[in-house]
């Protein structure tokens, strides 16, 4: 669950959430859109813990050895370190990365699930609390339907945040002048600095697993 809610710092996702809001008119279908693209990003990580426990469950006995040494802390630290040096020296806010994202999800369409799907495959393919809380999911002593039925719910927290971002986003629309929206607008006012400390954030919590681990 601690490698699944970590994960759900998904920046990109969480930026062109917000990136839709602030694009659409106060009459425009931000609600249905939002949900679609959730929608779509659950299944593109649900679908792929699928095909990952299927791999872990046939390599079983690497999984765990792998788990229970200390390479597994030493990764962990070693990628924390890693993503910290990365967010230090990363310059602007992503804006461009963005764009590539918006024009299939201004409006409500199969589209809009497609670029959802296509993000939660790449965005967790390549984040190693994914696999890490999938590995320990594999080699823990739970029945195949425990298992594999958890995975549902590992979906759902590792869009936890994400989630909770949508909807705060939709209650800005609805009332920009309460104290969530004027919060919201100091984030935008300083996106770039919100999103370095999202990266310093997710450096520290898998530095401190890592150390943990090797303990």
């Amino acid at each position: 669950m601690s490698f699944a809610l970590l994960d759900s710092v998904n920046v990109l996702l969480i930026g062109i959430v917000v990136a839709i809001a602030a694009l659409l008119p106060r009459s425009g279908k931000y609600g249905p859109i939002a949900t679609l693209l959730l929608v779509g990003d659950w299944l593109g990580v649900f679908l792929l813990s699928i095909v990952v426990m299927l791999v872990f469950d046939g390599l079983e006995g690497l999984v765990g050895a792998f788990l229970d040494s200390p390479w597994f802390g030493i990764i962990l630290i070693a990628t924390g370190v890693i993503s910290l040096f990365a967010t230090m020296l990363s310059k602007g806010d992503g804006t461009k990365v963005l764009d590539g994202f918006l024009t299939p999800v201004k409006t409500p369409s199969w589209k809009t699930v497609g670029a959802g799907l296509i993000l939660g495959i790449v965005q967790s393919a390549t984040s190693l609390p994914f696999y890490a809380g999938l590995g320990f999911l594999s080699i823990g002593d739970f029945s195949p339907v425990i298992r594999y039925g958890g995975l549902v719910v590992y979906a759902t927290l590792a869009l936890s945040l994400p989630i909770v971002t949508a909807i705060l986003v939709g209650w800005v629309r609805r009332y920009p002048e309460s104290p969530i929206g004027k919060l919201f607008e100091k984030a935008g006012e300083n996106k770039t600095k919100v999103a370095k400390w999202s990266g310093y954030v997710v450096a520290l919590v898998l530095c401190l697993m890592g150390v943990n681990s090797l303990i």
